[in-house]
């Protein structure tokens, strides 16, 4: 006879593979839709088979309530905020998401503080004592909440950095390493100490110990790093999940943490190396990096364009490359975008699109709005296939994208943004840079491409004037 705990195993193991289907059918444009179908159904099960493994274990009627209003408020609140969020506030939305998974570790590793160690005499405790198990259960409790901590207030300092709540610009304390050093070499010591001897003001004293480093590991990453953070605060929650799981003893919690937690690390690290950034050095906060300061210069006068002076140089162009960014996404300018692309190519133009692996505020950020707007995949080329092809390009279109166009970062040691690989922009026939002015980018850096000889600038709104180019193409 199956029993209910049998049927929830193996309907753990389904939706683990489904997690894994999800995640590789993630890794394409052709097939993330399907991926995310999967990850859905694989959410479905393991919800359904966990509420029957509590009814098995004795849930009540009370508590039964409580579960079905929790999960009644969370679907509402995450289907109106899917409904009604724009694709540039997706970054801070998935930061904020993030924060709830940390949030949910402390209280999973408070709540089995409270029901084991605060009560000697619980039988759970009597059992683990028995077992020789206590003392890796304790190590469960505090680990869980120390990882839980960070990421729930790394997360809503990246969510504030996100939305332009505070300030991007990285926070630099009087010895601000050693801090983190300190920090983590308390963790240590409250642990061993915690194992040792189980005790109330321990588990509180690394409960703010994580909330603090937590919130200055990420509040000492500048603004140009912040996609890596969003990417890095993914990785933490999954280890968040991970330990949680550890502690429910629910496997299928350890294998979905696990798979987000190394596929937010992996990630990381790929958009650390496309970025000259030590990976050590931003998952730390910015340990041992100190960012030179760019000196300002004097770059001369920009010129501007017309958008029907742009509009005959695109109609007489046999190649244009079109590199977007952020000011894109702020203007909703990819469908126009992709009409000015199929215009282009009904002439015989040869358009392609170049993507900066952390254009954007998040990692495929670019990537997912050309595809919403019907973009051909396969003319949609990161930065290491298009680079070598910019000085063969007759224009480049730059649509709200600054500091992964930025030369400095070449050309300019002091700058700092030195070593970050760019699209080398500036190596095209004639640049067209759409901006609403002349401000720094993300980054608080001036982008000397705007003053080369070959660049003009189009101001406004880039979905206004890419609609204005498509009034007067001949």
């Amino acid at each position: 006879m199956i029993t209910i705990e049998t049927a929830s195993t193996a309907a753990y193991v389904v939706a683990g593979l489904l997690f894994i289907l999800a995640l590789a059918g993630l890794s394409r444009h052709e097939t993330a839709r399907t991926g995310n179908t999967f990850g859905m159904i694989g959410m479905a099960i393991a919800l359904v088979a966990t509420i029957a493994l509590a009814f098995d274990h004795g849930l009540g009627s009370g508590a039964f309530a409580l579960l079905v209003a929790a999960m009644v408020v969370g679907a509402l609140v995450g289907l109106q905020r899917a409904r009604t969020v724009e694709m540039t506030g997706m970054p801070e939305l998935i930061a904020l998401l993030h924060s709830f998974v940390g949030l949910a570790a402390v209280l999973v590793g408070w709540n089995g503080y409270l029901h084991v160690e605060a009560h000697p005499l619980h039988p759970a405790a009597i059992l683990l004592r028995r077992t020789d198990m206590l003392g890796i259960h304790s190590a469960e409790v505090f680990i869980g909440v120390f990882i839980g901590a960070v990421t729930f207030t790394g997360s809503i300092v990246a969510f504030l950095k996100l939305s332009a709540r505070i300030s991007s610009a990285p926070l630099v304390l009087p010895g601000k390493n050693y801090l983190n050093l300190g920090a983590l070499a308390a963790f240590v010591v409250l642990t061993v100490w915690f194992v040792i001897s189980p005790a109330l003001w321990l588990l509180i004293a690394v409960t703010i110990l994580a909330l603090l480093l937590g919130w200055h590991l990420v509040a000492s990453i500048g603004g140009g790093d912040m996609p890596v953070v969003v990417s890095m605060l993914n990785s933490y929650s999954g280890w968040a999940a991970a330990a949680s799981g550890f502690l429910l003893d629910n496997d299928l919690l350890i294998v979905t943490g696990a798979l987000v937690g190394a596929s937010g690390a992996y990630l990381s690290y790929i958009m650390c190396k496309a970025m000259n950034r030590s990976f050590i050095s931003v998952i730390a906060g910015g340990f041992g990096i100190e960012a030179p300061s760019g000196e300002e210069a004097d770059h001369g006068e920009h010129r501007e364009i017309g958008a029907e002076e742009a509009a005959e140089v695109l109609a007489g162009a046999s190649s244009v490359v079109i590199t977007p960014g952020y000011g894109m996404a702020v203007a909703q300018a990819q469908y126009p975008v992709a009409e000015l692309t199929a215009q282009l190519r009904s002439r015989g133009v040869e358009v392609r699109f170049g993507i900066h692996p952390v254009a954007g505020r998040l990692p495929g950020h670019m990537n997912v709005l050309l595809a919403e707007a019907k973009v051909p995949y396969d003319i949609v080329l990161e930065l290491d296939e298009i680079n070598d092809d910019l000085a063969e390009t007759d224009v480049v279109l730059v649509i709200g994208a600054n500091d992964t166009v930025n030369p400095a970062a070449a050309e300019d040691p002091g700058s700092p943004i030195a070593g970050m690989p760019v699209l080398r922009v500036w190596e095209a026939g004639e640049v067209i840079v759409f901006k609403r002015s002349m401000a720094t980018g993300y980054a608080g850096v001036q982008n000397p491409l705007f003053f080369r000889d070959n660049s003009r600038m189009l101001f406004g709104d880039a979905k206004e004037r890419v609609e204005d180019i498509l009034r007067h193409l001949p």
